[in-house]
């Protein structure tokens, strides 16, 4: 029997699970996306095509408290389940535990390790080598609820960035963790198993505090500092002040003898870069404020230096 479900959502993630889970019984009642920006969002898109009502508030709490138009709005659609496959705005506890199974949220990690809204980059920056998904009951601690669905034996390769790892190792998982997760809630099988602390950790954002690279460290560390960077916000160094920001990576042994940020020059249209104890082969940059582009056409000459 399927069950009553408020999708809180976005993107082609949150398109597919909902997709998904209407085409497997349940009703969606409402679904939640965020405001109208310069693209159209997949999500919204969907509830459009499907009749759905849709939402697109960018905020559900003031000052930490919940506006109490957001929570009449929502209890209006009677919701037994609420489905976060992809979402970054704050709910209430007005809204997560209303219905009756309450709130199962999506997370792309193996939890309890990797808690946090940047753990797909964390994972590759700290060279963690296995992945997974997790589907978990939503509690007022981030990401820490019980486990519903966990898949894991997903391995992370020397050259994934946050889009390969994301794109074309977890998203499928991802996408049948959630309607398995769903559809065992419904038909009354599922466990809800809480997560072990030993192992647990929380990262915080990757921002450009996080993205500047320490030219000291390791080739090893640099490479995955840009690949977990990659392709936001970009691992940087700077050229005379300027920012110069590295995607594409791919760590190569055997070291120049040159110092540590030093262009060695072009090879295979790939930009390489001096590091402790390798080279860095760089396929894109963007320098400064401009756009992304080839290695070969950014404006960077052997023996240029990032600091």
């Amino acid at each position: 029997m399927g069950l009553r479900i408020a999708i809180f959502g976005q993107a082609p993630f949150g398109r597919d699970v909902a997709e998904r889970l209407a085409d497997a019984g349940h009703e969606v009642v409402g679904v939640y996306a965020p405001p109208e920006g310069a693209r159209p969002d997949p999500l919204a898109e969907l509830a459009r095509e499907r009749g759905w009502k849709l939402f697109r508030h960018k905020a559900f709490r003031r000052k930490g408290v919940a506006l109490p138009a957001r929570v009449e709005e929502y209890a209006a659609l009677g919701a037994e389940l609420n489905v976060l496959p992809f979402t970054t705005v704050i709910l209430p506890p007005e809204i997560v535990d209303r219905p009756l199974h309450g709130s199962v949220c999506f997370h792309p990690s193996l939890l309890p390790k990797y808690r946090g809204g940047a753990a797909l980059a964390w994972q590759i920056i700290l060279g963690e080598t296995e992945s997974g998904v997790s589907v978990f009951h939503v509690t007022e601690g981030v990401d820490e609820g019980p486990l519903v669905v966990q898949k894991g034996g997903v391995t992370i390769s020397p050259t994934d960035t946050v889009s390969s790892l994301y794109f074309d190792k977890l998203y499928k998982l991802g996408v049948d963790a959630m309607v398995e997760a769903v559809d065992a809630i419904a038909n009354g099988s599922a466990r809800f198993t809480p997560q072990p602390e030993e192992g647990a950790s929380f990262q915080g954002l990757v921002d450009d505090e996080v993205a500047r690279i320490d030219w000291s460290r390791p080739a090893l560390e640099i490479d995955r500092l840009i690949r977990g960077c990659d392709p936001s916000p970009g691992a940087f160094g700077l050229r005379a002040g300027e920012t110069v920001r590295l995607f594409g990576s791919q760590l190569l042994p055997g070291g120049s003898g040159e110092p540590a940020g030093t262009v060695l020059g072009l090879e295979d249209d790939r930009l390489l870069i001096a590091a402790p104890g390798g080279r860095l082969a760089v396929a894109r940059l963007r320098v400064g404020d401009g756009k992304k582009e080839p290695a070969a056409d950014a404006g960077l000459a052997t023996g240029d230096r990032l600091d």
